[in-house]
């Protein structure tokens, strides 16, 4: 049986192939809702293997085969067996996928997916839906960024195996950019540095061009007096010592963008429009982010361009709250928090990426930035949103014993029915598009049902 789905794509049929042969595509490529991820990448579409993990420690080796290697048009790949962990996949009998790029001669590309399997057509097109679009979107970021005069950039980044970070290294490596992960582990290739938070080596940012700090204590959990501190101690001092580092580099960064979050904006606003000029809020978050944004003083005093994201509630299906939400709605158990009319600033995870990457070229954005979508919503209007991409009913509230008991009154308050109505002033201003205009079309992307 063959399966085949082609789009057009508004990009030249060089830079679409290009796309795929960089670092990072089979990330951005894989369906956030499908338990697989990228053990190993290719290193050719001509003769590499890729190699992806599937639940319970299996693999699926993907073979790509030299005979069909014709850039930029086409190159394909054969599942193949890998030891004994690749066995169970074999059971498919066979999975051959052809990736064709047709110049269409007006600048534009078909790009075309061939799959040869016995799997059914009905459960792969959503898969090749996502791809198609996560292509053209991403490379629609990226040429964005050519227009406005971004080069190819060195970019070190914090924080680079978590959630966004895992998703902003995939897209700027996809982009054409270097990224150098800063990690906490001695050793690694000639794209990791080791970082010491308590001390930074002098030489971290030699010939670094950017610096984007991600790394932090997750904020979810119960909030006791131990979470706090880890919070806490995860990102003051460390973000402190990392804008001193930029500062004193003396080849380094011009920009310094870290990670910051609407928690500044205090637990409970009403229905207050919140901007980057919005005044701190009360709660434990609104002090952690002040003292957090602070800390970037050093990178800002030396004359670097500071941008702190102030990140709203990310959509992801991989993580956050949409991964822990999301069996309970596909169980049809889903339903609002409390009295549901609070607010909820969400941000797709593909919109922050594309975020981050303005962050790095545009010189017009310094200070706060609220990183969120242009429509937020009630928490009863985002559990209907995401009810109904799923297909299921959301008519059982969250009994309040639930969240109390996983975050703690203090928890409850500051994150589950904290009520911030977000709006991205400085980034509507500068007319910044979204791939996601709104929250159900997010979802629907993350989720596969588009």
């Amino acid at each position: 049986m063959s399966i085949k789905h082609s789009s057009v794509v508004d990009h030249p049929c060089e830079d679409v192939f290009a796309w795929h042969a960089r670092p990072g595509a089979i990330h951005r490529l894989i369906p956030p809702w499908q338990p697989m991820t990228a053990v190993q990448e290719a290193t050719s579409l001509a003769d590499g293997l890729a190699v992806l993990g599937l639940p319970g420690g299996l693999r699926w080796y993907a073979q790509h085969d030299p005979a069909a290697y014709v850039p930029p048009h086409r190159f394909a790949d054969d599942l193949t067996a890998g030891g004994i962990r690749s066995w169970p996949t074999l059971v498919t009998r066979r999975w051959r996928h052809t990736h064709e790029f047709s110049d269409r001669g007006d600048g534009t590309t078909l790009l075309s997916d061939t799959v040869d399997t016995t799997v059914p057509g009905k459960l792969l097109r959503p898969t090749f839906i996502y791809r198609h679009r996560q292509t053209a979107d991403d490379l629609a970021a990226h040429r964005t960024a050519t227009e406005q005069g971004m080069t190819p950039t060195t970019v070190a980044v914090t924080g680079a195996s978590g959630l966004v970070g895992t998703a902003l290294c995939a897209f700027l490596t996809t982009g054409g950019h270097r990224v150098i992960r800063l990690t906490r582990s001695p050793g690694g290739g000639s794209d990791q540095r080791y970082w010491n938070p308590a001390d930074p080596a002098p030489d971290l940012f030699d010939g670094v061009d950017a610096v984007v700090h991600l790394a932090g204590e997750s904020i979810a959990g119960r909030f006791t007096e131990d979470h706090k501190v880890k919070i806490r101690d995860s990102r003051i001092g460390p973000t402190r010592r990392l804008a001193e580092a930029a500062a004193a580099a003396a080849d380094g960064p011009k920009v310094f963008i870290s990670a910051s979050a609407i928690g500044y904006y205090g637990y409970d606003r009403g229905d207050t429009v919140l901007t980057e000029d919005s005044d701190r809020g009360d709660g434990f978050l609104a002090d952690l982010v002040a003292d957090w944004e602070a800390e970037t003083a050093p990178a800002a005093d030396a004359g670097l361009r500071v941008v702190q994201l102030r990140t709203g509630i990310v959509q992801a299906a991989r993580g956050g709250t949409l991964a822990l939400l999301r069996p309970l709605f596909s169980a049809g158990l889903g339903g609002k928090l409390g009295s549901g009319r609070q607010w909820l600033s969400w941000i797709g995870i593909d919109d922050l990426t594309d975020i981050y990457l303005r962050a790095l070229y545009d010189h017009r954005l310094a200070g706060p930035v609220n990183a969120v979508g242009p429509d937020p919503v009630r928490n009863i209007d985002y559990t209907a949103a995401l009810a109904k991409v799923l297909h299921r009913p959301a008519v059982l509230p969250v009994p309040s014993f639930g969240p109390r008991l996983l975050l703690g009154a203090e928890g409850v308050r500051e994150l589950a029915e904290a009520s911030q109505r977000v709006t991205p002033a400085k980034l509507l201003g500068l007319e910044h598009g979204f791939r996601h205009q709104c929250v159900s079309d997010a979802l629907g992307h993350q989720l596969g049902h588009a």
